[in-house]
């Protein structure tokens, strides 16, 4: 169904002031408004052995890139990529807050995953979808953008089976994404893509691993209780706090909040984005 100017109006106007809502409240009272310069988005077919038709994605790049980069951007790579694309404007977000001076410029990749099945076959703790990210993505990003080598300053987000994926690919590659951010991540997950018992695959799975050198940012919203499958697998809610206790347990550096009155949505997520992103990737000096 098409969309009215009207609503595409009001959509601009929304999430402009989400952005600027988001932005003020990271930010020091007494700081002036700022005028975001504006970033590209380029539509790509990331090429890959795993996936030989290859993988559709958007490439962000700051504004004044290269130069602006000084030959190594942060890197942020996204799932759901049409959704950080557009619902949660992630280029939008990087363009106010680079502005603003709260991170440094950065590429980011939005990939797409698709919907339904196909989509948690990528996202639902999947090894062959991970080892296209560590090792088909990002050598390709980084034959073709001056961006980090530095795990530390690559973060890797989503929301809800994204999240999931998040964490999953950056654990199983620490030495390429050093930070992962996740919102409702759905924790309750099984392994490969399983509907099925054993739930909570992943956290099992990092309380028994040694622990790797990633930062992790766990957004969930504190209304996220019904459980899932029809009551068979835990909520989302209790999923990510039982990540949270094995990661706080096993020596992990993690920040973790249950937003007040948090649904399963983007209209929770994409208030909080930035603040996920500002602190894992903040301005230089202030980490």
């Amino acid at each position: 169904m098409g969309t009215s100017v009207f609503g595409r109006v009001t959509m601009r106007a929304l999430t402009a002031a989400v952005l600027v809502m988001a932005l003020a409240a990271s930010m020091p009272a007494q700081s002036a408004p700022v005028r975001a310069s504006r970033g590209s988005l380029a539509a790509v077919v990331l090429p890959s052995v795993t996936y030989p038709a290859g993988r559709r994605a958007w490439v962000y790049t700051p504004a004044g890139y290269p130069s602006s980069c000084h030959g190594a951007c942060n890197v942020v790579v996204a799932f759901d990529g049409s959704d950080y694309r557009d619902t949660m404007p992630l280029p939008a977000i990087l363009d106010s807050l680079i502005a603003a001076g709260r991170t440094l410029p950065a590429v980011a990749v939005l990939i797409d995953n698709g919907n339904g099945g196909a989509r948690i076959a990528d996202l639902g703790n999947v090894r062959k979808f991970a080892r296209f990210v560590g090792e088909e993505m990002l050598p390709w990003l980084r034959a073709h953008y001056a961006i980090t080598r530095d795990a530390s300053h690559t973060v890797v987000t989503g929301s809800s089976a994204g999240g999931l994926a998040a964490v999953y690919v950056a654990t199983q590659y620490p030495g390429s994404f050093g930070n992962a951010l996740s919102q409702s991540g759905a924790f309750w997950r099984g392994n490969e893509a399983s509907n099925d018992a054993p739930y909570e695959w992943l956290t099992q799975h990092l309380a028994a691993m040694p622990r790797v050198n990633v930062r992790v940012f766990l957004d969930v919203g504190v209304l996220e209780t019904r459980r899932a499958l029809g009551g068979a697998a835990p909520s989302i809610l209790d999923a990510n706090r039982h990540l949270r206790s094995v990661l706080t347990s096993k020596g992990y550096d993690v920040q973790y909040f249950e937003v007040p009155n948090g649904v399963h949505a983007p209209l929770t997520w994409r208030t909080r984005l930035p603040v996920g992103i500002v602190a894992l990737l903040p301005a230089a000096g202030s980490r």
